[in-house]
């Protein structure tokens, strides 16, 4: 059997608590990346395939490991051409070098602005080349988002590279049945919006969702990143997001203090809460992504070029953020909806299917619309398995809320206990080895034997790690 390596935070079949989950990151900051990565482990997964989650490791010691127990290893990416995730790049491309076995790039992105201006991306050209050599090298082609990405790396000089969009739509196959239920919207319609930090902080967004929650009360701001969800979870504020406070998920916003807040861990909780909706619009992808795939319209106001070109290709009914912003009326949801047209998006996504299949068939993976059952086994298996649902605010002092948090906390005291007992057995053992090696030498030359400072105390640094959280959800429930 085919085994495929898949940089993702966790496998689709993985059911984590949501204490668990938050605190190994398995989302990898923005819950949106297990969009597209379950949908590409959906999308690979076939009778003669096996898919492997690698937790998003970039480790380039494991490339021995990968190259003996791996046929290929598959890399969906979103926006990871942006100056804020060189690093992260450099340490891909450095395990992707040792790799022996195929790699497969799933619809990479650059990012800047709307404008499309690449001039922000000059600095970060050389790992962007790097990382593009080192993918060609061990595949057909590289698979990127959209247009502007598509031109930044024609105009580096490459030229095997495909648009291919993001695996994420492709999650059904051929099927994405998008339709408007409802004539129009009202006041008591189902809406759920969307927004990044920094579209809410810079660009306005906080003046359309402080508008729509006013008009329409059921209203419900859908996060994704990891600090929103420790916010809700745990009202932790220690990471600098949390200076934001027009953003729903802080606690001191009304949204949240009436519950209308989520954070999903699961895409498969998400898109099925989803289903209940009426409309979707704001400045996240996925978000919106979600939806779609849920059945509901959407509208993304984009505020990037990573949003705007996957707009552009899907046929995704946008609006520009920075145009809207300036008129309030125009980002009504009742006028988005009425103005939404999804031919384009359903009209065209067999074509673009077959565009994917294409791509992979190049280099060299099946699919299952195309070599299995259609996916019908991995959804069979995902409807047996129970997910936690959608984080809500933490709002109440109930004991059942209280015993799920501090016991998870407890159980965590109690693992770092006995971490904490076996390293002091370590550096008891290591000690007393040193001790004897340095009485052995002085014995032997006549030096001064030279004292070992002691280790800093494992104990405190556990103390750390448990308190800091148990604290912050004692400071949250006096609030």
């Amino acid at each position: 059997m085919k085994r495929i390596l898949l940089r993702s935070g966790k496998s689709p079949y993985d059911v984590v608590p949501l204490e668990e989950a938050l605190h190994r990151d398995v989302i990898a900051t923005n819950s949106g990346n297990l969009i597209f990565s379950d949908a590409a482990h959906k999308i690979l997964e076939t009778p003669g395939t096996e898919v492997v989650s690698n937790g998003i490791g970039s480790d380039a010691s494991a490339a021995g490991r990968i190259n003996e127990e791996y046929d290929a290893f598959v890399v969906p990416l979103a926006n990871a051409f942006r100056p804020s995730f060189e690093a992260g790049l450099k340490r891909l491309t450095r395990l992707i070098g040792r790799l022996r076995i195929p790699v497969v790039v799933l619809g990479v992105g650059a990012q800047t602005g709307a404008d499309y201006n690449p001039e922000r991306l000059k600095r970060i050209e050389p790992a962007v080349r790097e990382f593009c050599a080192a993918v060609l090298d061990r595949s057909a082609s590289i698979g990127v988002r959209g247009e502007f990405t598509e031109q930044y790396l024609k105009d580096m000089g490459f030229r095997d590279v495909e648009v291919i969009g993001c695996p994420s739509l492709f999650m059904y196959g051929r099927r994405l049945d998008v339709r408007k239920e409802a004539a129009e919207l009202t006041a008591q319609s189902r809406i759920a919006v969307n927004g990044s930090h920094n579209a809410v902080r810079k660009q306005g967004l906080d003046r359309i969702v402080a508008r729509t929650h006013e008009r329409y009360p059921n209203l419900r701001f859908v996060g994704q990143n990891l600090s929103d969800a420790r916010q809700l979870h745990w009202r932790d504020l220690s990471d600098p997001n949390a200076e934001v406070t027009a953003m729903p998920t802080h606690p001191d916003h009304p949204m949240y203090r009436e519950g209308k807040v989520r954070v999903y861990i699961d895409p498969l909780t998400w898109i099925d809460d989803l289903r209940a909706f009426d409309f979707s619009f704001g400045s996240r992808i996925h978000g919106n992504i979600a939806a779609l795939l849920a059945g509901t319209p959407a509208t993304v106001l984009c505020g990037d070029s990573r949003t705007l070109e996957l707009c552009r290709y899907f046929g995704i009914p946008h609006r520009l953020l920075a145009e809207v912003v300036k008129d309030p009326e125009a980002t009504d949801p009742a006028r988005l909806y009425a103005k939404a047209d999804f031919g384009a998006l359903v009209g065209g996504h067999g074509e673009r299917f077959e565009r994917f299949t294409g791509f992979l068939d190049r280099n060299g993976l099946e699919n299952t619309f195309t070599h299995g059952d259609g996916g019908a086994a991995f959804e069979e298996r995902m409807r047996s398995l129970s997910f936690p649902p959608g984080i809500r605010p933490w709002n109440d002092m109930d004991v059942d809320s209280l015993t799920t948090r501090f016991g998870w906390l407890y159980g965590r005291v109690s693992e770092l206990s006995q971490d904490n007992a076996q390293l002091r057995r370590e550096l008891a053992r290591a000690g007393a080895k040193s001790a004897k090696a340095k009485t052995k030498a002085t014995a032997n030359t006549g030096a001064k034997a030279v004292q070992v400072a002691p280790a800093a105390s494992v104990y405190r640094r556990a103390r750390r790690v448990v308190g800091r959280p148990i604290k912050r959800a004692l400071q949250g429930g006096r609030q």
